[in-house]
């Protein structure tokens, strides 16, 4: 059975710093890759970074771009959500999701597992 917990959320002020993360049971790893969308009230999840587990390499929204960096730990099974210079507009429910789709970004709809979220609130 395949689980994402996420965690990290909190509560903090614009320019402060979170750390998100993401502990994945159950997946083969090497064959997959990670994504970390957020949705906010009355709007639709979108992406925000993807990572693949072998190469590493990694994605970004435009807005998050030199704020946001995604990591993993192959050894833990978990991936990261490194937030600086946080913004009210960031403010936001956060999900990882895994997904088999390595080739290239993949679709929100072709993520096929999601954590619960975590809520992330930014104060101005």
């Amino acid at each position: 059975q395949v689980q994402l917990v996420e965690s990290g959320g909190g509560l903090v002020q614009a320019g402060g710093s979170l750390r998100l993360s993401c502990a994945a049971s159950g997946l083969t790893f090497a064959g997959s890759a990670m994504g970390w969308f957020r949705q906010a009230p009355g709007k639709e999840r979108e992406f925000v970074a993807h990572i693949s587990w072998i190469a590493g390499r990694t994605y970004y929204e435009d807005s998050v771009k030199g704020r946001f960096t995604i990591s993993r730990d192959n050894a833990k099974n978990t991936v990261y959500l490194q937030m600086n210079s946080l913004k009210p507009e960031d403010t936001a429910v956060y999900y990882c999701a895994a997904t088999w789709i390595v080739s290239r970004i993949p679709t929100r709809n072709e993520y096929t597992y999601w954590g619960q979220g975590t809520q992330v609130t930014v104060s101005s």
